[in-house]
């Protein structure tokens, strides 16, 4: 009896660790499709930008680590976006008129949209905010940013995967 009741728990300790680790961020495979209207009433897909490097941030205006990497994405959205790179926001949890005043506040012009129904946030298992996901240009995700991404690390992601066939 001790010893069938010890393998339950060591079953159940177990089955609780790969329940865990497999909830964990997506980190690699095929990138999850997904449509995104963004706030000017453009829908797009992840998958319309195969053949290019994507970075996928997700964000909310009530985030403060989210305002401190906001300059710095868009610093250098727009010194990579024309070398194939785009740069897609997604915005978690939020109202869209602070949504609205977050990007006006730090003049983003990369495409941004709400996460409806947290779909995206869920497909890629994100655990909160700021988190960044990125796509190389055939499709598969390399490990994600979890917090604030700093200029440096993404300098470093973007020329490591703009080298990449």
């Amino acid at each position: 009896m001790v010893a069938a009741l010890s393998a339950l728990a060591l079953l159940t300790l177990v089955g609780i660790r790969l329940w865990a680790v497999n909830l964990g961020p997506a980190a690699s495979g095929p990138a999850p499709d997904f449509p995104l209207t963004t706030f000017e009433g453009q829908t797009i897909h992840l998958a319309d930008f195969r053949g290019k490097v994507v970075v996928l941030n997700i964000w909310a205006s009530w985030c403060v680590p989210c305002r401190d990497e906001a300059p710095v994405l868009e610093a250098i959205w727009r010194e990579y976006k024309d070398r194939g790179v785009v740069f897609i926001g997604v915005d978690y949890a939020d109202t869209e008129r602070e949504a609205r005043a977050f990007i006006a506040e730090f003049g983003v012009t990369y495409p941004n949209g709400p996460d409806l129904g947290t779909r995206i946030y869920t497909q890629y298992r994100a655990r909160g905010v700021p988190e960044t996901y990125f796509v190389g240009k055939d499709g598969r995700l390399h490990d994600p940013y979890i917090g604030p991404l700093t200029e440096t690390e993404l300098r470093t992601r973007l020329e490591a995967l703009t080298q990449e066939p």
